[in-house]
């Protein structure tokens, strides 16, 4: 398996791992799209995107994921 493809099945592990995390494990596959592309239109340094990122840098505070690093409140996920 190519580097690529290792660093990409990684990626949707651990993005995977996030929606099971939030306990969405079982939610519609349409309802999750719709609400990432809702989360997706919400401008960087927002009111409401610095409001989503406190709860989840909260939720990794009392329950960090074990198979990778929390992030950091300077740093974003690139797309």
């Amino acid at each position: 398996m190519s580097e690529v493809r290792r660093r990409d099945a990684l990626q949707k592990i651990l993005l995977g791992a996030l929606v099971v995390r939030a306990g969405l494990a079982e939610a519609d596959r349409a309802f999750l799209l719709g609400a990432l592309i809702e989360a997706g239109r919400i401008a960087v340094g927002s009111n409401e995107h610095e409001r989503l990122k406190a709860i989840g840098l909260e939720a990794f505070k009392w329950q960090p994921m074990e198979d990778a690093p929390a992030p950091d409140q300077e740093s974003e996920v690139a797309p």
